[in-house]
């Protein structure tokens, strides 16, 4: 029994060593240094290819930087300005009557010539609500499937365009990005960013060319805070109406006790009677009203200075009594 296990022991040990073997016996006998480049184009690159087995030659195949056949265990293939957008260099090697090559990855790449943004089919001011499209053209980028436009609010990012075509060689392309502005979007300063993710071989960071701003100015109508406003009537009165709009709104009060127009959002006065006094705000977009509604304090609503003497008359009551 114990010699059928090590004979079965034996025969497992030796398949996997024949599989071992095998898996490696395809392989080409030569390493890459490094084994991808990246690299801008008109740039310089430099490569290794060495091999660790006797052979009769070992060599590099390129467009451009050719290494002929030699007896070296090491060679180098260089260039000083590559320019060559579909270079596909390929180190040869002849051993055991065989040839076999490796293929070395080459990413070439060029930054934008230009990224610009704009609105499409639209000048001048943006309506509140209302959905317009911004535009960004990014002008000779490689290689396009390394590509990312980013979209900006600020230094908010809020959209992202990813491009998968396969085109090595420079292309122009265009990002879009819907936006449906309201008040609060008023100046607010809209960019683009074209951005070469490459990998870890790439730069770091990666590159990238943004688009100057663009500054977005809304059209929105007046809106007050509060619909009503309650105010007891005292020496000094003030009545304000200013609501901020664009355009800027122009003014109108309404009273029985006005006796003149007035078209200032501001309405001051000690001879103000009580009463309802309604200022109406309007622009081009819209426009909203305000309802101020005087009381006199008639003795009903106690001032700061009545409830502070009041508190103090209170104290010394109080300490008297207990004295």
């Amino acid at each position: 029994m114990l010699q059928h296990f090590f004979g079965l022991f034996y025969l497992l040990a030796v398949s996997q060593l024949l599989s071992f073997t095998g898996s490696h016996a395809d392989e080409c006998p030569v390493q890459l240094n490094p084994q991808r480049v990246v690299v801008k184009y008109g740039g310089s690159v430099s490569v290794d290819c060495s091999t660790y087995v006797p052979h009769k030659g070992l060599g590099w195949e390129a467009s451009v930087g050719v290494v002929p056949m030699t007896r070296d265990r090491l060679i180098t293939w260089r260039v000083s300005e590559l320019r060559e957008w579909d270079i596909e260099p390929v180190c040869l090697i002849n051993y055991n009557k065989e040839q076999c090559t490796v293929y070395l990855p080459v990413t070439i790449y060029k930054t934008p010539d230009s990224v610009s943004i704009s609105t499409v089919n639209h000048n001048g001011p943006m309506m509140e609500r209302n959905q317009y499209e911004l535009q960004c053209d990014v002008l000779n980028v490689a290689p396009v499937q390394d590509l990312t436009v980013n979209w900006y609010k600020g230094q908010t990012l809020v959209d992202q365009t990813i491009f998968t075509d396969t085109i090595k060689t420079p292309v122009s392309k265009t990002s879009k990005l819907l936006i449906r502005p309201d008040r609060a979007d008023d100046g607010a300063q809209y960019w683009c960013e074209a951005k070469l993710e490459l990998g870890e071989e790439g730069p770091r960071p990666p590159p990238t060319a943004p688009s100057k701003t663009l500054n977005v100015e809304v059209y929105y109508k007046p809106k007050h805070s509060s619909s009503t406003e309650t105010i007891y009537i005292n020496e000094e009165l003030t009545l304000n109406c200013t609501v901020k709009a664009n355009p800027a709104p122009t003014y109108s009060w309404h009273s029985e006790h006005l006796k003149e127009t007035i078209s200032s959002s501001v309405l001051r006065s000690s001879t103000l009677s009580s009463g309802i006094y309604t200022c109406i705000a309007t622009n081009s977009q819209g426009t909203d009203s305000k309802v101020f509604i005087l009381k006199s304090t008639g003795g009903s609503r106690p001032t700061f200075w009545n409830v502070l003497i009041f508190s103090q008359l209170l104290v010394a009551s109080r300490f008297i009594f207990l004295n």
